[in-house]
């Protein structure tokens, strides 16, 4: 075997260990709560010694912090949510419609995957303030909200009079995760039942007839 591949091994190997933890952390975190959660724990169910833990991510709070990250964009790669295929193609389409039907769905996707965290993150947020402080003040999806409705106004098909200001409060607030879990977890809705009901709410108000 070449040297030039045993770093790759390794890489690998580092990769899939990284993984381990995140994802025995969020099974932990979601059934015992973040508080609960002893990094001892989280350190037997991944198959890893504790110190591994703590070399690779220093503390349960940074723990959470790429748990959440991974979460909401479905891999643990370095790309922010507006530079995910998903978003771009949104940008890139060349009605209002087409681009809240696909933004609405690349979003509904990102809910399914976030919801059992978000509970998560608001406990820790509560009882360790530290934990608040590793996220900006101003919320990220907001930021996305409104990029996304910067575009969206500017296109055909969008209600006359719309600003992206308003556009962005109503893509904020439609898809948020609380929403999300309230018509999902508390009322049984199943995911599509959500988009389609997004999707047509959003339409409404953001679309011309």
């Amino acid at each position: 075997m070449s040297d030039a591949k045993k770093p790759n091994k390794k890489a690998q190997k580092s990769a899939e260990t990284r993984q381990r933890i995140v994802r025995a952390a969020g099974e932990l975190f979601v059934a015992q709560g973040y508080g609960a959660t002893m990094l001892q724990q989280i350190a037997d169910r991944a198959g890893v010694a504790v110190q591994t833990v703590y070399f690779v991510f220093g503390n349960k709070r940074r723990l959470l912090k790429e748990l959440v990250d991974v979460t909401i964009a479905g891999d643990d790669l370095p790309v922010a949510t507006m530079d995910r295929p998903w978003f771009r193609e949104a940008l890139e389409a060349a009605t209002a419609q087409e681009h809240l039907e696909r933004h609405v769905s690349g979003t509904a996707i990102v809910l399914e995957r976030v919801s059992s965290t978000v509970k998560v993150l608001a406990e820790a947020a509560a009882t360790d303030p530290e934990v608040a402080e590793m996220w900006p003040k101003e919320d990220p999806r907001y930021i996305v909200a409104t990029a996304a409705a910067l575009s969206l106004v500017t296109k055909p098909g969008i209600r006359p009079g719309v600003s992206a200001e308003h556009a962005a409060d109503l893509l904020y607030g439609v898809l948020s995760p609380d929403l999300y879990l309230l018509f999902v977890r508390e009322r049984g809705w199943r995911p599509e039942k959500f988009e389609r009901w997004a999707h047509d709410t959003l339409r409404t108000q953001l679309c011309a007839d």
